[in-house]
Order: structure tokens, then sequence, then C-alpha cells
């Protein structure tokens, strides 16, 4: 009887023991499961962080700062206004025809007027080194022909606003309001 009583003690205790391991394993598994959903967030959160950075240098990268404009040569149909530029800091160099400007205006008809080109007549700043593509550090001046040509007009015209688009492709865009409180060649617009 004893032996039995003995027996039936340490089956108690096995069992005991079986129920603890089976907790043990059960949060083994929880713990498993709750650290591949953390590790799995954290992976997502480093691949949103890595393309928004990615983004945002391209944005920046590829943008043109404006430095100044003003009213260039006023010949009958081929208005012009200078542009003096450079690239936004940490751009990477970028070919001259890959950057497209445009100047949009009120035709005084109630339709608005778009002139648009490149930048590929560029120059450096000095006036006589022809440029095919910009570097960043450096300061580069066009000449943009805003009025005449055939079709379209954006010529400087006292107390105007127009609205100026400088874009990169596959880089950022630049936007810039010329004020025109005077036409006279050299007057400041931007």
């Amino acid at each position: 009887m004893q032996n039995e009583k003995r027996n039936e003690e340490s089956d108690d205790l096995a069992a005991i023991g079986i129920g603890a391991m089976i907790v043990f394993i059960a949060l083994i598994l929880v713990a498993a499961v709750a650290s591949a959903v953390i590790i799995q967030t954290g992976e997502k959160l480093q691949q949103n962080a890595q393309q928004a950075g990615s983004d945002t240098q391209q944005e920046i990268s590829g943008k043109v700062s404006i430095v100044t404009i003003w009213v260039g040569a006023q010949t009958g149909g081929a208005e012009e206004i200078t542009m003096v530029f450079e690239l936004a800091p940490g751009s990477e160099p970028i070919d001259s025809d890959q950057i497209h400007w445009a100047v949009i205006c009120d035709d005084g008809a109630g339709t608005p007027s778009l002139i648009d080109d490149d930048l590929a007549a560029a120059t450096e700043l000095d006036g006589a080194t022809l440029v095919t593509t910009f570097n960043p550090g450096e300061t580069y001046m066009i000449d943009l022909v805003v009025g005449g040509g055939a079709g379209a007009s954006c010529a400087p015209a006292l107390n105007e606003v127009h609205q100026m688009v400088i874009s990169a492709n596959l880089g950022g865009t630049t936007y810039e309001s010329l004020s025109y409180i005077s036409v006279t060649q050299g007057d400041i617009v931007v």
C-alpha cells in the first residue's frame, strides 16, 4: 500500500512538471512571435525611411537655385531676361539639356501664354564659356528669350507678375515670381 501511495505522489509531481513544461514552451512560442513582429516592423520602418531619404535627395539634388534675374535686352520681338543660377548644394552634375524652364503669363485675352526651352545656351558667369554640363558649386548665366518669337509672348511688361518654373529631369522643380516694377535693362525682377 505504501508503494501505491508513493507512486501516486510521484505521478502528481510528474504531472506538475509536464504542465510547467507546456507553459514554458508556450511562453517561448509567444516570445518568438512577438520578436518576429518587432523585427518585421523595424525592417519596414527602415525601408520607408530609406525610400523617403532617397526621394528627398533626388528632389533636392537636381534642383536649380536662382541667384538673381534681371531685365535683359529689350529688342522688339526678342525681349530677354537674364538669369544667374547654380545647382542646389549636394547636387550631382546635370547636362544642360536636362533642365527646362518656362515662363507663364496672361496674354491679355484671358488665356495664359507659355514660353519654354532648356538651358542649353547657358554660359559660365563670365559669359564667355558655353556650358554643356552644370556642376555644383559653380554659377551660371543665361539670357532667356521671353518675348516675340513665333506665337506666345511673355515679354517684360511694367507692373506685371509672371510665373517662372525651372525643372530638372528626374530632379526638383523651382518656382519663382517675376515682378516687373521696371522694364529697363538691368533692373532686378527677382
